[in-house]
């Protein structure tokens, strides 16, 4: 696999980043995953928006420009021939003097790496089972809207589900409420309106998530932000979640006990579907360096 690394085009044993860099010793940078469609980033534009907004919030200067970016971001998906994967983006402060303090950390480290889908993983709705983790998350979190590379609570609370042996956890906020899951945005059904939790109450301010937002509006659902506690999901007509390797993905049961499904959910997954396949056009010519 090729990699780009601070503007370079790399294989990927010889992609390497100091054991200096603040990403690697605190978590100190951002990241962003991408769809690849037709050769296509799926809505691109709305994840490097958010990147951007990520990076002036912890006061990195991202070392290339959005469309710079993007050019190279093409280039990569083409010198692999992927044209369906996941593409990833981490940007890290880089190298400063030893400690916490930011200052002289000044030359942003960028890579951009890309992985495989199996064919099945977009185009067939997933049904996971979830676990209630133990770990929470603070509410009214304005970092929790950017994706840092510190996710220690979302990485423990994964590893909770996986050792009980389901799919995917879901956290509770320091308010009580379930908020959303480790690498997923929660929705839920009820009486046929689309349900999910505001972002006051600390979650990732998700580009499926505002798809699936999209989508109800243009399928004239009714969609809501509240808040909820986790047995109250039991009560819900389906639950669901928003990823970007995924789409939607069909909640089938939380903590054991089953979850009643909703043909919304289906509705909906279609529709991210027919998005996608609208907006990445054409599947791209693989051979074309061949």
């Amino acid at each position: 696999m090729i990699v780009f690394l601070n503007g370079k085009f790399v294989p990927e044993e010889q992609a390497l980043v100091s054991v200096f860099d603040r990403s690697f010793l605190y978590g100190d940078g951002l990241f962003e995953t991408i769809l690849v469609a037709n050769g296509v980033a799926f809505r691109w534009r709305q994840h490097l928006d958010r990147l951007w907004q990520g990076a002036a919030f912890l006061g990195i200067n991202p070392p290339y420009q959005q469309d710079e970016l993007a050019r190279f971001a093409t280039a990569l998906i083409s010198e692999n021939r992927l044209p369906k994967g996941l593409l990833r983006l981490t940007l890290s402060r880089g190298i400063g003097p030893r400690g916490y303090s930011p200052r002289r950390a000044d030359s942003p480290t960028l890579v951009m790496t890309l992985s495989a889908l199996a064919g099945s993983e977009l185009d067939v709705i997933q049904n996971w089972r979830l676990r209630t983790s133990s770990f929470r998350l603070p509410a009214d979190q304005a970092l929790a809207r950017f994706k840092s590379c510190n996710k220690l609570p979302q990485i423990l609370a994964r590893g909770e589900a996986e050792r009980d042996e389901s799919d995917e956890a879901l956290l509770c906020n320091t308010d009580g409420f379930v908020v959303e899951g480790a690498s997923s945005n929660l929705f839920w059904i009820k009486q046929d309106a689309i349900c999910t939790p505001p972002l006051a109450s600390g979650i990732l301010s998700g580009v499926t998530r505002l798809i699936i937002l999209e989508l109800c509006r243009d399928l004239n659902l009714q969609a809501h932000e509240r808040n909820t506690a986790a047995s109250e999901l039991f009560d819900t007509d389906g639950v669901f979640l928003s990823l970007s390797s995924f789409g939607v993905v069909q909640a089938a049961s939380l903590d054991g006990r089953p979850i009643r499904q909703s043909n919304l959910t289906r509705r909906l997954h279609c529709a991210y579907l027919d998005l996608v396949r609208r907006e990445t056009g054409p599947r791209m010519d693989t051979n074309r360096h061949e």
